[in-house]
């Protein structure tokens, strides 16, 4: 059984860092980060798969967002610095089952059958 809960979120000003957690319990495989507003469509983020360390990343977020794994503690966060208000989101770690390989940049949501509670950012 895998779940994943995710923590971290809150508000800051524009310019400000947050970052998030997600604790992962469970076997998989591919992990990535994304976000969604209302009435959007969710959006990727960031992506590993984790027996490799080519981390993928949204132009949006290229540069300013850091990925990280730390398998010794099953946890996975999204270290996230130069906030502006349009990263103000809704924030979701999603992980696809063991043995399914991802491709580097494939972040559709329906590739990801495992998702956390998410966790609100807004930046003002």
């Amino acid at each position: 059984h895998v779940q994943l809960v995710e923590s971290g979120g809150g508000s800051v000003q524009a310019g400000g860092s947050l970052r998030l957690s997600c604790v992962v319990s469970g076997f998989v495989s591919c992990m990535a980060w994304f976000r969604q507003t209302p009435g959007k469509e969710r959006e990727g983020l960031a992506q590993v798969y984790t027996g490799d360390d080519d981390i993928y990343y949204a132009d949006s977020v290229k540069g300013r967002f850091t990925f990280a794994l730390d398998l010794r503690e099953d946890t996975v966060y999204l270290q996230m610095n130069n906030l502006t208000e349009d990263d103000t989101a809704m924030y979701y770690c999603a992980a696809g089952p063991a043995g399914q390989y991802c491709y580097r940049g494939d972040v559709r949501p329906s590739g990801f059958g495992y998702w956390g509670q998410g966790t609100q950012v807004t930046v003002s």
